[in-house]
């Protein structure tokens, strides 16, 4: 039980944080459609964009290193599938015009309702993205350890993500993010080491499914995380758009269009980096 409530709370806390940063295409996409109105759409990608994390998320703690191995060959042509993906959302995004018109109303500004296909492309955004599967899998790496480290249990998700991993990056790297990961809390590797020993359930103490469900479990909360978030964000900016100078909110948009061009260039570049490795 205690696994499970640990493993809950820090999923949630992590999805939420790891999302605030506004520099990714989901949160770009949620932001230029909170500032139109938008605020079911949003809704719909936030929880479109979750699902995809979940996957990510879920393949990457509980050790699925066979994913990577299968998915491998065609990154790189996913990853030029999402940059075409980018590239038109980015061109809708930047021709996008709103008017006074559109938001003279301030009582309806957070109810407009038309949510469109928001959930495909919030999914297609991060599930066309497998970089993702790398960053989860690095900062779970990092918050789990620490958890696990500060003698909180974790129901032997710390080993499984150290395994994962070590299986996919080089020899030491785990050493050297451990180390500066432990700093910040000023816990030495001795005693983290000991923190988390004093709670390591042993192998013949846990139930057969029991890593299937803590997997789940943080993965899950995780996604959540990350749609309480985007909610939030989307209504606070759908509710107070109308404070804001129309050339201003045009301007953004526009911004953020080109922004979206940018990620996929980001994309399209390690795509062909792959390909020619």
């Amino acid at each position: 039980m205690n696994s499970i409530i640990t493993l809950s709370l820090t999923g949630l806390v992590v999805g939420f944080i790891f999302s605030m940063p506004i520099a990714g295409p989901i949160s770009i996409l949620i932001t230029s459609s909170a500032l139109k109105g938008k605020l079911k759409y949003c809704k719909l990608a936030a929880i479109g964009a979750s699902v995809a994390d979940f996957v990510y998320v879920f393949c990457a703690v509980f050790g699925l290193t066979r994913f990577y191995s299968f998915l491998k060959p065609a990154i790189p042509y996913v990853l030029l599938v999402g940059m075409i993906f980018l590239f038109f959302l980015g061109y809708k995004i930047s021709n996008t015009r709103i008017d006074l018109k559109d938001i003279k109303d301030k009582s309806e500004s957070p109810k407009i309702t038309k949510g469109g296909n928001g959930f495909l492309t919030g999914f297609l955004l991060n599930f066309l993205n497998p970089t993702l599967f790398f960053g989860w899998l690095t900062s779970s790496f990092i918050v789990i350890s620490i958890i696990s480290s500060l003698g909180f249990s974790t129901g032997g998700l710390d080993q499984r993500v150290d395994k994962s991993f070590n299986s996919i990056n080089k020899k030491g790297e785990d050493s050297a993010l451990k180390k500066m990961a432990l700093s910040y809390l000023h816990l030495d590797s001795a005693q983290a080491e000991k923190n988390r020993q004093s709670v390591a359930i042993k192998p013949h103490e846990k139930a057969p499914y029991f890593s299937v469900l803590s997997s789940l479990l943080y993965s899950f909360f995780l996604s959540v995380g990350g749609v309480l978030w985007f909610f939030y964000l989307a209504y606070i900016l759908s509710k107070h758009r109308h404070r804001v100078n129309i050339k201003v909110i045009n301007g953004v948009i526009r911004s953020l269009g080109l922004a979206l061009y940018l990620f996929g260039l980001f994309l399209g570049y390690h795509a062909i980096s792959l390909l020619r490795s």
